[in-house]
């Protein structure tokens, strides 16, 4: 099997205050097979480089969207990517097919604890109703959108769940290199985690 490429696109405008995402960040594994690609760095004026982007797309396999949940959705630089770079015969469209069967993950972190994103709970919605309209972008771009993966009370996250997660990631990160995905079991989940999970139970 050929090594999966993966593109992090990476998106916190207040990541020097996010102690979960600086740890995840520091655990990605230094491999030629990630992509490490922090929009606020790169475009601090929200100048995106239409082209640039789309090869970086194109040279990759699996596409993570990586951002804090604001106000149930994501930041504006990462808004302002897809509306730019996302373009009609493209990515969708009768000619759009250069992300065709590529693969689309949300990695969340959010200070709301889980039992509150539900139907009876404070924000009423899961975090994949919430992500619905990502869900059918991706789909619109004819590319497959797996549960994304979650990390919830970030505001009051211990050291021991910070170490936890980062590991996880860097695990899950390495895993999705070299494993063959099955869309249609992972998407028998609610978070991308729980999936993950079962993984590690099999082979730990």
């Amino acid at each position: 099997m050929t090594p999966t490429k993966i593109l992090i696109l990476f998106a916190h405008p207040m990541f020097e205050r996010s102690l979960i995402n600086q740890a995840l960040v520091q655990h990605i594994p230094k491999s030629t097979f990630i992509t490490f690609h922090d929009l606020y760095e790169e475009y601090p004026e929200f100048d995106i480089d239409v082209k640039r982007e789309q090869k970086l797309l194109e040279a990759h396999d699996i596409i993570i969207w990586q951002h804090p949940l604001y106000w149930y959705s994501c930041p504006p630089i990462l808004k302002q990517w897809i509306d730019l770079v996302l373009e009609y015969n493209w990515a969708y469209g009768k000619k759009g097919n250069f992300l065709k069967d590529k693969k689309l993950i949300q990695f969340i972190t959010t200070g709301g604890k889980k039992e509150n994103y539900c139907a009876t709970g404070r924000d009423r919605y899961t975090i994949p109703d919430l992500l619905e309209p990502f869900n059918q972008t991706a789909k619109v771009c004819k590319m497959h959108y797996l549960p994304p993966f979650v990390i919830h009370g970030t505001h009051s996250i211990s050291s021991e769940e910070i170490d936890f997660y980062s590991k996880q990631y860097k695990q899950l990160l390495q895993y999705l290199i070299v494993a063959e995905i099955d869309v249609k079991e992972i998407n028998t989940h609610h978070y991308l985690n729980d999936w993950f999970n079962t993984k590690t139970l099999i082979n730990g």
